[in-house]
């Protein structure tokens, strides 16, 4: 049977309440969290905020990444997560994460793709 490296996904979301895409700190306490309840393995991460609001962040994972860019001034971000399927078979624990962070920012799918690589 083949590999398959497992499944990424790719979003764009809009919220109606931007102040939620307007700082990293709580997005921070979101992805360790996700990391440590999916037992995830963080290698690497960049939190940057914007001068007049919005972020972007970039966590690598032994596993692969998660990232977010957010736009407040229009109520909207993007947001990705690809986690590898060796070792372990990580496709529901992807859409769980993406699920997650949907909630957490009130969002509302604009566009949503999976990718199963």
């Amino acid at each position: 049977m083949p590999y398959k490296p497992g499944l990424h996904l790719l979003s764009e979301f809009s919220t109606d309440k931007p102040n939620l895409l307007q700082s990293s700190a709580p997005c921070r306490q979101l992805f360790d969290q996700l990391i440590a309840t999916y037992q995830l393995t963080k290698v690497g991460e960049v939190y940057h905020d914007f001068d007049g609001g919005g972020f972007t962040a970039m966590v690598c994972l032994t596993e692969s990444h998660m990232s977010i860019h957010t736009w407040p001034e229009y109520a909207m971000a993007t947001f990705d997560v690809f986690l590898s399927n060796y070792q372990n078979e990580n496709d529901d624990k992807a859409r769980a994460i993406y699920q997650a962070v949907i909630a957490f920012f009130e969002g509302v799918e604009m566009q949503k793709n999976e990718v199963k690589r």
